[in-house]
């Protein structure tokens, strides 16, 4: 199946990996809508897209923005939602449970939302991907909230791939990729983190936002694929 224009909604589609799958399927020949909470953001990411991508400001964890931005949207083919702020590693003990709110609210619940106000916009043959993280499966010491939130999205995309059938939902489950997501590292850590990941890997590197880009790509194209779990991690679970 092409992407050949089709129309790709990405939420959190301005940067990192959601910036990548949106450039990915503008290159295909897919239309892309781009949105994003911030406007900088959204701005800088259609200076990146070719003519005829669309940005919008959004906040995915308001209920009624959701629902005025699918309005406007209108039919579309598949919905990738990709949104989230940067990871929350911290110690059970210290963790701020505002924070940790906060961080599910977006990543959890703004794509729950975003499935539940959608998903009628998509035209037949179409579909949503997800998107999760390895701590489900190979949690660390400080990721309680993220290991948290990675088994509910692999959860919730084998139900909804039940409840919306035939729509087909699947989810993308990326390993350690160098993105904006680490940014609440000092440079010192994030760079140190890279080097002993890519050192214990099986490829030898850390992922790019383009490596994982595919995975999303061949989810929507796969017409036989719905409720599954892509994992591209460059071969961490293994180790």
């Amino acid at each position: 199946m092409s992407l050949r224009e089709q129309r790709i909604v990405v939420i959190g589609g301005t940067s990192g990996i959601g910036l990548a799958v949106a450039e990915a399927a503008a290159a295909e020949g897919a239309e892309v809508v781009v949105a994003s909470r911030r406007q900088e953001s959204v701005a800088g990411a259609l200076e990146r897209l070719p003519d005829g991508a669309r940005g919008h400001v959004l906040d995915a964890t308001d209920e009624e923005a959701l629902r005025a931005f699918f309005a406007e949207v209108g039919a579309f083919d598949h919905l990738v939602y990709t949104a989230g702020e940067s990871l929350l590693m911290e110690s059970l003990a210290e963790q701020d449970l505002d924070r940790a709110r906060r961080f599910l609210d977006t990543r959890l619940w703004g794509a729950y939302s975003a499935v539940r106000l959608g998903a009628g916009s998509i035209r037949p043959g179409g579909s949503v991907v997800l998107t999760t993280g390895t701590a489900a499966r190979r949690p660390l010491p400080g990721t309680t909230v993220a290991a948290s939130l990675c088994g509910a999205m692999e959860s919730l995309t084998r139900a909804l791939a039940l409840e919306l059938a035939p729509l087909r939902v699947n989810v993308v489950s990326p390993g350690v990729v160098r993105t904006d997501l680490w940014r609440d590292l000092d440079e010192t850590d994030r760079e140190g983190l890279f080097r002993s990941s890519a050192g214990s890997l099986p490829v030898g590197r850390v992922g790019e936002p383009a490596d994982v880009a595919e995975a999303y790509l061949y989810l929507m194209r796969g017409g036989y694929s719905t409720g599954s779990v892509v994992v591209v991690d460059g071969g961490g679970l293994l180790v």
